[in-house]
């Protein structure tokens, strides 16, 4: 026997909690229960049904990723990061060309450079929040990620190449304070390298933020002139931001 009324409303909310669908179920119980059910067209109750569920699942998707990218709970703002009386970003407009997110989908890589409380970080951490609408992200401080994968590396190397594929793999990792001090550690100065070499052969984007003008970046990275040379020319490749304070 073919059910109707509030049986069949009661099947079809049982069904799709079932598939867990649970927004989508409270929403045809409530819409039901409201006067102009029965008058509404299919297309109409379609999108009242879908809309809910499609949004929790938004939100859901992006609460995650900012989760995995340590960007949970920051507060900034793309739309804050333009001239003022405070500070410049050169070259001009270039922070709405990165807004687009057209330089994810190329792959290229961007090199935002300041000194100490110019706004590098926020600007990094502004596009990396809104990047986490549609990418999956990673911020970093570099000198923390790179003693915590060397050591990772010594302690359980299985563990350390999964990790470095899912880093690989991500459209966007931000290293902020990019060479604040040297690196002497040759161990360091291999992971660095081969995460930026790698994102750059599948076409990943990457973001560092740096104090000191890459012309002084060998002098930053000892005993290995080779993968200096390397590690500064993918990591300047593409865009280059200088933030100057006023």
């Amino acid at each position: 026997m073919m059910l109707t009324g509030a049986a069949l409303i009661n099947e079809l909310v049982d069904e799709l909690n079932e598939l867990k669908l649970s927004t989508m179920a409270a929403t045809l119980d409530d819409l039901y229960h409201k006067p102009g059910f029965l008058e509404m067209d299919r297309l109409t109750l379609i999108a009242e049904l879908i809309g809910p569920q499609f949004q929790e699942k938004v939100s859901t998707t992006l609460k995650n990723r900012l989760t995995a990218a340590h960007l949970k709970g920051s507060p900034e703002e793309l739309s804050d990061c333009v001239d003022s009386d405070k500070r410049e970003y050169l070259p001009a407009g270039i922070t709405e060309v990165l807004s687009s997110f057209d330089f994810i989908e190329r792959g290229y890589n961007v090199c935002i450079l300041g000194g100490s409380d110019s706004g590098k970080s926020y600007l990094a951490k502004a596009i990396g929040i809104k990047a986490c609408n549609r990418y999956n992200v990673g911020y970093f401080h570099s000198e923390e990620l790179l003693e915590s994968m060397v050591a990772l590396k010594e302690q359980d190397y299985d563990k350390y190449a999964r990790k470095m594929k899912k880093y690989h793999k991500w459209e966007l990792i931000i290293l902020d304070d990019f060479l604040l001090h040297t690196i002497t550690d040759e161990r360091e100065i291999k992971i660095l390298f081969e995460l930026l070499e790698k994102r750059n052969e599948q076409r990943k984007s990457t973001i560092v933020c740096s104090q000191r003008d890459p012309d002084n970046w060998k002098a930053m990275i000892l005993n290995d002139e080779v993968s200096a040379n390397s590690i500064m020319k993918r990591a300047t490749k593409h865009y280059t931001i200088k933030i100057n304070t006023r």
